[in-house]
This record gives structure tokens, sequence and C-alpha cells, in this order.
């Protein structure tokens, strides 16, 4: 068996783990985004300013090795990480609480009295922007780490049915993607043509077929390792990724934007339909001869095709979240109130979960089926809560503190203070700086850039390193250089203020 089949091997095959198990990986980054918070406040008790190297590491422990923790040695500690975390973060709040700077004499209750009457501003959600740099990350580690012996196989993609860690990674960032995608941040609202839409819409998509049509030749021609019933045998994730934007477009044109999620249950409710009632899964499984052939474009390319209705249904459900998350409010307890809804709709969407699993069908991320796409955005909406929840927490830790700054989060205010003028800079100069020095911020500002360093890199090192037979200790050096080089990299476009853009 040649290295190219074997690693092929090493990465088929597999049947996932729990939904409890990827659900509690997948909220340890929210709460570790929450003791960075912390710490920064209380380090401006004993230091004005962090140069960017500080800054850089303080993100990086806090958001990459717990990561590469997480999906590696720490796999079967998922539990005792979240308690470590939450002490932590306990200890952190204890101690900005002992030396606040406001509020000294006030008792705790009327405190909140008062914090709950403040107003939260910033020139973006904080959460979205965490959401999406967590989903990048996490997928950064691990296509790279699943090439090696020490990451779990349970937390590799499934062969057919199954929730496998990996499984979450493309879902989670169509979702993401659909957040704060143009038509929910009513980029193109003021030309008011639909035409003029569709027109920015295709041009749009032109750098997703050319990388598309570059990760093929170049995956072809230097016989890389393939994971074939993942798309097939020429679609990859950037031609799923060109096809939902296209579809959503005109579907955005039509329907409303907040019948999003009617539109979302419409198509998966139909696709799933098709699969029970059609030959359609039998298409997707064993082909047209019903032998498994690839003779033909949709035969060799039927998985990434047909579940390409299951990811456009994804997308639409992460419009329809985007919308309600960027309705305009600014008091802490409209966003409470959010934070409640959305956990609300985690909790139900999962327990329709169970019910789908048990009475129609499990969750299969080849088919892209009605249960993965339940997973999926049930998932999503847990961790955006988890996220909102942190960044609560945070705003009262700066509430306590006079002049703290922490970069991608709220800033609190007086009501007195907004009844100032609109045109008036909501950011100051200081905190403009700070958000200069900060990971999360550069990710989010480049994520195609740091998704394609993540591809890049991961080739190479698999070209130049028998991942099969490496030791626990040298996987774990290899996977952390190989993230702390991509998020360098990353960071330093954003200390030079460079934005990479195909269009």
């Amino acid at each position: 068996m040649s290295q190219k089949q074997m690693k092929e091997a090493f990465v088929s095959n597999h049947n996932g783990t729990s939904v409890l198990e990827v659900t509690q990986g997948l909220c340890l980054p929210a709460f570790c985004i929450l003791c960075r918070g912390l710490l920064i406040i209380l380090s401006q008790y004993l230091c004005s300013s962090h140069t960017w190297r500080t800054r850089l590491f303080i993100d990086f422990v806090f958001l990459i090795v717990p990561l590469v923790a997480t999906l590696t040695i720490l796999s079967s500690f998922v539990l005792l990480e979240h308690l470590a975390v939450i002490i932590l973060g306990a200890g952190l709040f204890y101690q900005i609480y002992c030396r606040r700077t406001l509020y000294a004499r006030i008792p705790v209750q009327k405190i909140l009295e008062k914090f709950l009457k403040i107003s939260l501003e910033s020139e973006y959600v904080p959460a979205i922007s965490c959401f999406r740099v967590i989903n990048s990350a996490f997928t950064a580690v691990a296509i790279l780490a699943v090439d090696f012996p020490l990451f779990p196989r349970r937390f590799a993609k499934t062969e057919l049915y199954g929730t496998g860690a990996m499984d979450f990674g493309v879902g989670g960032f169509i979702f993401g993607t659909a957040m704060v995608c143009p038509e929910v941040r009513r980029k193109y609202a003021e030309e008011g043509s639909r035409f003029y839409y569709l027109t920015k819409s295709l041009y749009s998509v032109w750098p997703l077929v050319f990388l598309g049509i570059g990760r093929l030749v170049i995956i072809k021609s230097i016989g890389y390792q393939e994971h074939l019933t993942e798309y097939g045998v020429h679609w990859n994730f950037f031609f799923t990724l060109m096809v939902v934007k296209l579809i959503t477009s005109l579907l955005l044109i039509i329907f409303p934007l907040n019948k999003s999620w009617i539109v979302a249950i419409s198509i998966i409710v139909l696709y799933q339909l098709a699969l029970d009632f059609t030959p359609l899964k039998r298409l997707i499984l064993y082909g047209t001869d019903g032998s498994g052939t690839r003779i033909g474009l949709l035969n060799a390319n039927r998985e990434g095709i047909i579940s390409t209705l299951g990811y456009v249904a994804i997308h639409m459900a992460g419009v329809q979240t985007g919308s309600y998350m960027f309705k305009k409010r600014s008091h802490v307890k409209d966003w409470i109130k959010v934070t409640y809804c959305i956990l609300l709709t985690a909790i139900s969407l999962f327990i329709s979960l169970y019910i789908v699993q048990v009475n129609v069908e499990v969750v299969s991320r080849r088919m892209a089926n009605l249960a993965f796409c339940i997973w999926i955005v049930a998932s999503s909406l847990i961790l955006l809560s988890s996220l909102l929840v942190g960044d609560i927490i945070l705003s009262f830790a700066k509430f306590l503190t006079k002049g703290a700054i922490v970069p991608c989060s709220w800033k609190p205010v007086q009501p007195s203070a907004t009844s100032k003028k609109h045109s008036e800079s909501l950011v100051s100069e200081a905190e403009r700086k700070e958000a200069s020095l900060c990971l999360i911020t550069a990710m989010n500002r480049n994520q195609l850039v740091f998704f394609l360093l993540s591809n890049i890199t991961t080739g190479l090192i698999n070209l130049m390193v028998d991942t099969l037979h490496s030791s626990t200790l040298w996987a774990l050096i290899v996977l952390n250089l190989y993230m702390f080089t991509n998020c360098l990299i990353i960071f330093v476009l954003h200390l030079q203020d460079k934005t990479i853009k195909f269009w």
C-alpha cells in the first residue's frame, strides 16, 4: 500500500462521536475568549498598554492552544478543561471586582441595577466575529491534526452517518458567512436595483471558481491524498461555496430577508422527502448504476453536487440569524433577551434533532440531510449564545473598571452618553489602537486568506513530514508551530492595515 493510500485509509470509514461531546468542545473557546478579556482588563491595572508581541502571545495562548489540546491530548478531558477555564475565569473576575475603580462602595444588587440600564456600543457584533474566528481556527487545526495518530479518530469526518467534530467545519463556515453576507448588512440596499445586486453577487463568486479549479489542478498534479466520499472526484469546498452563493443570492432577491427561515425549512424538508421517497439517496450512495460508479460528471461528484441543497438551507438559516442579530439595539437588557432567545432556539433544535434521528434519519454529512442541517444550526446557535453570555459578563467587568479597553468586545456607555450626536465616533482613538493588537480582529478581517494559508501549509507539511508515524510530542510541536506561523502572518497583515480581497 502506497503512502497516499495509507493516508486516505487513515481518514476514512469513521463513525463520529456523540453530539454532546462535539457541543462541549465547541463551547470551550467561548469561555477561553472570556478569560482572555478578563486577563486583559486585569493586566491594565499593572501596565497601561501592551506591545503587539504580548497581545499576540495572549491571544494565541487563550484561543489556539486550547483548541489544539482539545483536539489532541486532552480530547478525553473536555469537561475538566471546562472546569479549569471556569475556575480561572471566576478567579480573574473576582480580582477585577475587588480592584474595581467604579461603584466601590455600592452593594452588588445596586451595581447590577445600574449595569442593566447602560448601553453597549460597538462597530459590529463581537459574538459574530468570534464565532467566525473560532470556526476558522478549529478548521485550521483539524485539517492538519487529522493526519496525525494523536488526533482521535472519532473526531474525523464520518463516512456515511454520525457526528464527527470535523463534520461541523463546512456547515459552521457557511452559517458564519451567511450571518455577515451583503444581504444581511444591506450592502447593496442604497442602489435599489435587483439587477445590480444580482450582477454584484455573480461577480463575487469568480474567486471561488478560481480557487476551486486551482485546488483541483494542484491536488491531481501532485497526487495528494483525497477523501473521495467527501465531495467526489473533482468537487471541493470552494465549488460548494460558489453554488451556495449563487442559489442563495437568487432566493434573497425573490424572498424577503425576514422570511429566510421559512425558505430554509422548506428547502430542507423537501430535500429530505426526496431522499426518503425518490431514488436520490441511492444515487448519492451508489451512483446511477447502483454499484458505486464514478463515470460521468454527476456520478463522479454526486456527494458534492447534491449535498449543496442542505448547505443552501444552512445558509438561509444563517441569514435569518444574522438579520436578527444586526437589528438595532444597544441596552444590556435587549442583548440578554437576544441571548435567551438564541439559547432557547438552540435547545429546541437539539430536541428536534433527537426526534428526527429517532424517527426519520440520523445525521449524514455526506448527504447533508435534515438531521445534519438541524445539528449544524443548533450547534452554531449554542456557540453563538455562549459567546453572547461571555460578552455580557465581560461588559460587566469593563463597567466596573474605568478606562478598561478590550478589543473585539462591547463598549459600555452610560445612558446620559447615548444622547450625544450620532455623528460622534463610537470608538475612541485608544480603542482603535487596541483593536489593531487583536488576533481575533486580524483573523476575522482576512478569514479567506487564513483559510487558504492553512490549506497550503497543511499540504506542505504533509509532503515533508511522515505524519502517520509521528510521535505525540513531535505532532504537538508541528501543530503549534503551524498555527503560530499562520496566525503571525495574518496578525502582521492586520498591523500593516492590509485587507486582501479578490473582488
